[in-house]
């Protein structure tokens, strides 16, 4: 993809998750990786009853394709990075996990998004929004244990530069630990030119292969890509009638920067 186009997807996915972070969950629309009923979303998508009440109020947009903190294994005193953070709930139930001595940096392009998370965390300490791309991450060199993102990278026009930066913010050991959509046969041509498609978290995946190789070629190692086939009974819901969940699933994305 060219800059043009890179510039113009950015600009639809920031422009619709602006509106779903002004309006709550009422702002989802039928092609889109979110629901109006957000608590019963997410525990189809792997999350306990206690996890979709134990955040603060709006911060669960029923936004994403699967549940991260499944495969984090997130100890006391980790830093955690959340990629696309939203409105702030992973990292808030990240943030309970590490506890006090740990630390949780979201980051989220959508200025709206990052407004809402930081008005949620007013009872967080150990918590911070920052502003900026995924693709270009506010976070130093190797100060990152595990990095966590919910159907967010597959947005991404520039995939391998997310992971590189992935890669440069994560310690030596550090892993990640993903939630996002993932290709299983080829998109059609329409599907793939469909820009609400891609802003709603379908038309920009990439296959099980693709990823494989974007993440050995950073320098990841133990990398573990687990789809997971039920996920195609609420992607089917995303855009009724489009046969979408013949083309792509929710899987489970681990690896890890090697130790030096």
């Amino acid at each position: 993809m060219n800059q043009i186009n890179n510039d113009k997807i950015r600009h639809a996915v920031r422009e619709r998750y602006g509106k779903v972070a002004e309006s709550g969950n009422s702002g989802c629309s039928t092609t889109s990786c979110c629901a109006t009923n957000a608590q019963a979303t997410s525990i189809a998508m792997g999350y306990s009853d206690r996890e979709v009440l134990d955040v603060p109020e709006g911060a669960n947009m029923g936004l994403g394709c699967g549940n991260p903190q499944a495969i984090a294994s997130l100890k006391s005193g980790e830093t955690v990075l959340d990629l696309g953070s939203g409105g702030g709930f992973d990292c808030f139930l990240a943030a309970k996990q590490v506890g006090d001595s740990g630390f949780v940096i979201g980051v989220d392009m959508t200025p709206e998004m990052v407004s809402k998370a930081r008005q949620n965390a007013a009872n967080y300490h150990n918590v911070d929004f920052r502003l900026g791309e995924i693709e270009n991450l506010p976070v130093a060199d190797s100060v990152v244990d595990v990095i966590i993102s919910n159907c967010v990278i597959n947005l991404s026009p520039e995939k391998n530069q997310v992971f590189q930066e992935s890669f440069r913010v994560l310690k030596h050991g550090g892993r990640l630990a993903i939630s996002d959509v993932v290709a299983t046969a080829e998109l059609p041509d329409e599907v793939k030119k469909d820009m609400s498609l891609f802003s709603g978290c379908m038309s920009g995946a990439s296959s099980i292969e693709e990823i494989e190789k974007m993440l050995k070629t950073v320098g990841f190692d133990a990398i573990e890509i687990q789809p997971k086939d039920e996920s195609r009974d609420f992607i089917r819901e995303w855009s009724p009638n489009s046969n979408i969940e013949d083309y792509v699933v929710s899987a489970t994305i681990e690896a890890v920067k090697p130790i030096a």
